[in-house]
């Protein structure tokens, strides 16, 4: 049986990490609420220029834009959106499930990573990962999404990959998140814009050119957003992981309490007997 002084070492050090957990709950509360208003405002506008893209392919003619040309697949990219950190629960590792699957032949994909957790999953396991990004997988910014578009557009038109996939978490609530996979690009959808609902526009000077410079937005937008859902979600997570944790240890300090003083009362009771079994004897 552990002595008192064990369990009264027990105690402070389960006190002390649940401080600590408790903590990284409230801050992680604290940006969740800035992050999540964030992402929220992003929606309306990636929706717009969706919906402003489709109006563009559908009335572009026969133009041609290399971020819509189709090809044989021979090459895969994958820009997985993960975190910097881990006490997120099972955050990353949930996203990456719903990778691994798809992947058939890891010769034939490649990945550019968002995140120390991915960038150090992936190579692990012997992936290639051409591009990394860390640093900023909670507090994302145009800039930042910039730069990583910059790199799959680069990407693909080059015919390093033939085809780009985007793995994120979508932000539901706080005790929600849900792993999401989109086909980034070839932008194929948009090329056969008249199958959708389209409105009246006129494009000056010319909606193929107006294509070309939307395309590359789009895609910063896309990306951005997707970086605004899994910022919300990473921090989601942690708070809910610290939640569990901080109630974890106030369990574990109150069953840790009730063992010492079981164990003070048996070694005063121990201690009371010797005294009077020492009494007695000198009778």
């Amino acid at each position: 049986m552990a002595s008192t002084q064990d369990i009264r070492r027990r105690i402070k050090s389960v006190k002390n990490i649940e401080q600590i957990t408790k903590a990284m709950k409230m801050v992680a509360a604290a940006r969740l609420r800035r992050a999540q208003s964030r992402a929220i405002a992003s929606k309306p506008y990636t929706e717009k220029i969706s919906e402003v893209l489709r109006n563009v392919a559908a009335n572009a003619g026969d133009a041609v834009n290399p971020l819509l040309a189709v090809r044989e697949v021979k090459r895969t990219g994958y820009l997985i959106l993960s975190a910097d950190k881990g006490l997120a629960g099972a955050y990353s590792s949930n996203l990456f499930k719903e990778v691994v699957p798809r992947i058939t032949d890891k010769s034939k994909a490649s990945f550019l990573t968002v995140g120390r957790k991915a960038r150090d999953y992936f190579r692990r396991r012997q992936y290639s990962v051409d591009r990394e990004y860390t640093g900023f997988s909670d507090k994302p910014t145009f800039l930042d999404a910039g730069e990583i578009a910059k790199a799959v557009a680069e990407g693909y038109i080059s015919g390093k990959y033939d085809e780009i996939y985007m793995a994120y978490t979508e932000f539901h609530s706080p005790l929600v998140q849900k792993p999401a996979i989109i086909k980034l690009l070839p932008l194929s959808d948009y090329a056969a814009g008249e199958q959708h609902e389209t409105h009246d526009y006129i494009f000056e000077p010319s909606a193929a050119q107006v294509m070309d410079l939307l395309l590359p937005k789009y895609v910063e937008t896309a990306i951005y957003g997707a970086l605004l859902q899994s910022a919300a979600s990473e921090l989601g997570a942690r708070m809910t992981a610290m939640g569990s944790a901080t109630d974890n240890a106030e369990e574990l300090i109150a069953k840790l309490v009730l063992n010492y003083n079981k164990v003070r009362q048996a070694n005063i009771t121990r201690e009371i007997t010797e005294i009077v079994g020492g009494a007695e004897a000198l009778k």
